[in-house]
């Protein structure tokens, strides 16, 4: 800084009433508040030398120091003022006072707001009578001004935007905000003022004219204007609606469904902002743009206006992961066709490949693969209900879905395992309400060929772990149905108070323990019954996911979350559940400081495994049947902009753990007791990174076990441990080799993790 500046150290307003406190200071401008401490040490490091700053080149990191402004500060004054008249604090006043300590200055704002001001009376003058009776039913519905309320001039503003909304889903297509006016007169005694509201007639006429939809014309162009044929296909369907389709491609009917302005219709806003949303969805669509023309004086002909997105698309995604010792790589592409069969049903096709490395195995790379992932899934989407009965229309909430689903699984583990597992699904997806979505899949057919290593398995009979050989090594044949109800899952990219609830139910077996009752189907030597060759599943599985999300100003936020779950085998498979429906602890989007199925059950601590099997059985011992997990995170921003993106942090703590429902030989200590599962709770903490690019979040984030349920009493409090922890990890290494400690896992990704 140079001789006569002084760095902002303190801004503050008293007097004001805490509810406009925090609008008030977003009057205050930002050249003029504290820097946040993180960005200007950035800032100050790249821009910074010997104690001066660059004149030239200057490097756009960070944030530039807030100097004091004797001007900024006597606008800021002046704004704060008109805030608190807006809000009916006819009388204030507003004075600053600034105070210079070491080149730091503190900005004072003192405020006088004064008795408030309000609504004595509140008159509404219409011309039209038709608009007056409308206005005159519906305003108890969505009015806030009221005689005895504190006078609003936001308010005000709000009740234009109501009315301007009401007249334009009533039919009144030419209404404009203009008409509406307000005067208030604030010349009373007693702190009191007369509003009245005037809506005026356009000029030169004696009514608003209400409009009825006469015809509707879509006319569908490729992006590139070469591509688009000289002639296009045509279509006319009932109801006045034409189609001319430049490219093509395009069936009119699935179009047709959710263009929600019929012939005949009363013009409504709403249905126009309905249908630019419902075509968004389809996938299909760049740009939407729907515009009217009037034949005569109270029709209107609508046109819509589409341009395609590219047909097919491509997208490839990855992720690196370590930790003690064992790192990997997840790599995945998904190409996507957007119109498959002309009325723009989605093709998907995923390919996902993961590998895990294991650094204590000998030999080269490829030598050290501790596990490899390999999984394929072909999805086709259709934006309609495909049913054998006839269904009510549930486009207006949200687009429905029909899902046709096969996914393929290949599994192997060094020395260990190998999994071949195929499903099949049919799904319906469907809104109640905007905010409320079902999810049904009343088909799921699976098929899973488990194989233990033949070397493994015997040393595992030899040890004594017998069933866990049986329930692992065998085939199995599932043919069940899944339901999963969500409420406000679209306002999760959101900076708003709200509650989001997940629950789903996941059954298989049913309906073959039935069939099992009159058919007497074969058993194999461990008592199951068969289909197909291969016993089949007999399972019900129920999980929530509940959060409270707290928007605190700005981009900060609070979440809340609770994750619990509980997964019960019974009738043909009632020994063991199997490994695709058990619960895992650990993992980038769960208990962070934990690597992914490393985590549990209980009390469960490794050290009590024959050495030999303790690397082949990492990520295949630590399952569970119950699962509870929660999570706090406060998300904030750092710097809005670096590199093109903005730069968001967040603190968090993560509790949970996965249990047994009964003991089982594999993990001692990993049954599920009401008396002491409280003490088997994991706590981990940590802090991350957010590089936020709009369209996608990549995250960074590390957290730091504070306590480890694998330890007894007051050992399992492990952050004490952080600062000894050379000692600490040789410990664990002579009692749990090779598995290795870490206190802290990073995880990177893309997404926020819930």
């Amino acid at each position: 800084m140079e001789d006569g500046q002084a760095l902002v150290a303190k801004v503050e307003i008293s007097g004001i009433d805490p509810q406009f406190a925090e609008q008030a200071k977003a009057y205050i401008p930002p050249d003029i508040r504290p820097n946040s401490r993180i960005n200007l040490f950035i800032y100050n490091l790249a821009n910074a030398r010997k104690g001066r700053y660059r004149t030239q080149n200057i490097r756009n990191v960070g944030e530039p120091p807030h100097l004091l402004d004797s001007t900024l500060v006597d606008f800021s004054t002046q704004q704060i003022s008109r805030y608190l008249i807006s809000k009916g604090y006819f009388n204030t006043t507003v004075n600053h006072e600034i105070t210079l300590k070491q080149r730091r200055a503190h900005i004072y704002f003192h405020v006088v707001p004064g008795e408030p001001f309000t609504l004595r009376k509140v008159d509404v003058d219409i011309a039209d009578p038709q608009l007056e009776q409308l206005y005159n039913e519906e305003r108890s519905r969505f009015t806030k001004i009221k005689p005895g309320a504190r006078y609003d001039a936001d308010s005000l503003v709000a009740e234009r935007e109501r009315v301007y909304h009401l007249m334009r889903q009533q039919g009144y297509y030419e209404y404009l905000r203009q008409y509406m006016r307000v005067d208030v007169d604030s010349s009373l005694r007693s702190n009191q003022a007369d509003i009245r509201l005037f809506v005026d007639n356009p000029e030169g006429q004696t009514v608003h004219t209400k409009f009825t939809i006469d015809s509707s014309f879509v006319t569908i162009r490729h992006d590139r204007p070469d591509l688009n044929r000289p002639v296009p296909k045509e279509t006319r369907l009932t109801d006045g609606l034409y189609f001319q389709d430049y490219t093509g491609r395009f069936r009119a009917a699935p179009i047709a469904r959710y263009l929600f302005h019929r012939q005949g219709d009363r013009y409504n806003v709403d249905m126009e902002n309905l249908t630019y949303d419902r075509l968004y969805e389809l996938n299909g669509f760049r740009s939407v743009k729907i515009s009217y023309d009037k034949p005569d004086s109270n029709r209107l002909k609508v046109h819509y206006e589409l341009v395609t997105r590219p047909y097919m698309g491509n997208q490839i995604e990855g992720e690196y992961t370590f930790n003690a010792g064992m790192s990997g790589f997840n790599i995945g592409n998904t190409f996507t066709h957007r119109d498959l069969f002309g009325g723009l049903e989605q093709l998907e096709v995923k390919l996902r490949y993961g590998v895990l490395f294991d650094s204590r195995l000998p030999g080269n790379l490829l030598d050290r693969v501790f596990n490899n992932d390999f999984q394929v899934g072909i999805n086709i989407t259709v934006p309609r209900l495909i049913t054998p009965f006839a269904v009510p229309p549930v486009g207006r909430s949200g687009l429905p879905r029909t899902v046709f689903s096969a996914n393929l699984q290949a599994f192997d583990q060094f020395q260990t395992y190998s999994n071949r597992y195929f499903s099949g699904t049919l799904s319906y997806n469907w809104f109640d309400t905007r905010y409320k979505q079902h999810n049904l899949t009343p088909i799921v057919l699976e098929y899973r060929y488990g194989r233990l290593n033949s070397e493994f398995a015997q040393r595992l009979v030899d040890q004594g772990f017998l069933l866990y050989v049986r329930s692992n090594n065998r085939a199995y044949f599932g043919l069940g149905s899944q339901y999963a109800y969500t409420v406000n899952a679209v306002r999760l990219s959101r900076l708003e108070d709200f509650l989001y609830f997940r629950g789903a139910l996941d059954l298989s077996g049913n309906l073959l323990g039935l069939a099992s009752q009159v058919i007497d189907f074969k058993r194999n030597v461990d008592g199951e019954k068969e289909v197909l060759g291969v016993p089949y599943l007999q399972y019900a599985k129920v999980e929530t996911d509940l959060r409270y999300y707290r928007h605190l100003g700005g981009d900060r936020q609070l979440v809340l979350r609770l994750n619990p779950g509980v997964a019960l085998p019974y009738g043909n498979n009632s020994s063991l559940l199997i490994f695709e429906k058990s619960f895992f602890g650990g993992g980038m989007n769960g208990i962070r400081a934990w690597q992914a199925r490393t985590l549990g059950p209980g009390n469960y601590n490794r050290e009590v495994l024959d050495p030999g099997l303790r690397l082949n059985f990492r990520n295949l011992d630590q399952l569970g049947e119950i699962k509870l997990e929660g999570n706090a995170e406060y998300r904030f921003k750092l710097v809005n902009d670096i590199f093109g993106a903005k730069l968001k942090a967040a603190t968090f703590i993560d509790f949970g753990n996965i249990w047994r429902i009964d003991e089982n030989e594999l993990n001692p200590g990993g049954e599920f007791k009401f008396n002491r599962f409280l003490g088997q709770l994991a706590v981990g903490a940590g802090a991350g990174l957010r590089f936020d690019l709009d369209y996608f979040v990549i995250r960074l984030d590390a957290g730091m076990k504070v306590r480890d349920p694998q330890f007894n009493g007051a050992k399992q409090w492990v952050i004490s441990e952080f600062f000894n922890s050379r000692e600490f990890k040789e410990r664990y290494r002579i009692t749990n080799a090779p598995d290795r400690y870490n206190f802290i896992q990073y995880n990177f990704g893309i997404g926020m993790p819930f």
